[in-house]
């Protein structure tokens, strides 16, 4: 396929991040750089609002205000769960013909990219001409080809700092604290709750993940331990949590899928409450408390890596470059170099290679106990998620009478 002149579409699927629209806005400032590239239309709520025509001209939008919308949290265009059927595809390429698009770009995670690939591969099949892209997003950081995605460094933040605040409430008020994080394949988001720990004694306590069996006896002995040495507990564990059979925890208490098949895991406190009740019932201890920290962690203004920011715009403008470019399709991937100073490049991965699947935590992440993170995690998530508050503690100097 030579140079390709038409139309830009472009579309947020899946759930949003705090810098999501740095990507669409990187790729929509891109896209007015290139002739190629015609007008450049938005479709409202994914691949929905291109079956409804629901289309909107972003080529009018003020620089200015593209810049707010940057920084401003969540899916600007909306968002949306669906899994093209082939009627859909059908239709949706009608209506590509329609707006004469021939570049489209998807920003979304693994299921997007699905979505990206059967696009792709049911224009090749009615001989339709056009580039097709994934840029990549994702809190959970379970996309494979990528050493870490957007979205992911802005909420490990968030949940870093929530984890400091809850830390010293915990403190104040001892007894046992139960924090559940999203994630459900993968512990990443999860994991970065340690980079709240300064001091000794701080919290998290403990950490649990979706790569490893939760054993409900060895929970209890850790909680256990850990309040008898503190006087207080504060775990963190992730929504995805499995027992050994490989069955979520909190699946048990919803049967709620997505159009991909997924079970709602977010959105509810139950996998929390039961956890609680146990430690209460089992270890006869009065005061526990339990938060799911939700959807807050993905969308809370102000609360962003710059570093996050900063790769999600690079994606999204490098996207366009790349389809303008020599690349038919593809997804935007982002590599780390190898050594102590941190340093990234990308590069343009086969759609096929990040749909549906999702990667997870690799085992040097995880301490032999399987409770908490190895010093590598530590390493390969400080740099993504930046400077967090310094905190100061009392010294407590006893009065002598």
């Amino acid at each position: 396929m030579g140079k390709v002149k038409g139309n830009m579409l472009i579309a947020q699927s899946g759930g949003p991040t705090v810098v999501i629209n740095q990507s669409l806005v990187g790729a929509i400032i891109e896209g007015k750089k290139h002739n190629e590239i015609k007008e450049i239309f938005g479709s409202l709520y994914g691949i929905k609002g291109i079956l409804e025509g629901n289309i909107i001209d972003l080529r009018k939008e003020k620089v200015s205000d593209l810049k707010k919308v940057a920084f401003t949290p969540c899916s600007a265009l909306g968002s949306v769960r669906k899994k093209p059927k082939d009627e859909e595809c059908e239709e949706i390429f009608k209506n590509m013909q329609k707006y004469n698009i021939r570049y489209f770009f998807y920003i979304g995670g693994n299921d997007s990219a699905e979505t990206a690939y059967i696009l792709n591969e049911n224009a090749k099949k009615v001989g339709y001409e056009f580039k097709c892209f994934h840029i990549p997003k994702t809190i959970d950081n379970d996309l494979k080809e990528n050493d870490h995605t957007p979205g992911y460094g802005s909420a490990a933040k968030f949940v870093a700092m929530a984890i400091i605040g809850d830390n010293f409430d915990n403190k104040s008020l001892p007894g046992v604290k139960i924090d559940v994080i999203m994630g459900r394949h993968a512990g990443f988001l999860t994991a970065a709750s340690a980079l709240a720990k300064i001091y000794e004694d701080d919290a998290p306590h403990l950490i649990y993940f979706p790569e490893r069996p939760f054993i409900i006896e060895k929970f209890l002995k850790d909680v256990d331990e850990i309040y008898k040495k503190y006087g207080r507990c504060l775990v963190a564990v992730s929504e995805g949590i499995s027992d050994e059979n490989n069955q979520p925890i909190a699946a048990k208490f919803t049967k709620e899928v997505d159009a991909h098949g997924n079970v709602q895991l977010s959105g509810t406190g139950a996998l929390g409450d039961l956890l609680a009740d146990i430690v209460r019932r089992e270890l006869k201890i009065s005061r526990i408390r339990a938060d799911t920290f939700g959807y807050l962690q993905r969308s809370f203004p102000g609360i962003y890596s710059e570093v996050d920011a900063k790769e999600a715009y690079k994606v999204g403008e490098l996207a366009v470059k790349y389809a303008v470019g020599k690349y038919e399709s593809g997804s935007v991937a982002i590599k780390r170099e190898k050594g102590k100073k941190y340093k990234v490049y990308y590069e343009v991965v086969p759609l096929e290679n990040v749909a549906k699947e999702t990667r997870s935590m690799p085992d040097e992440f995880i301490n032999n106990e399987n409770n908490w993170v190895t010093e590598k995690f530590i390493e390969y998530a400080k740099p993504l998620i930046g400077k967090l508050p310094e905190i100061g503690i009392l010294r407590k100097y006893k009065v002598k009478i």
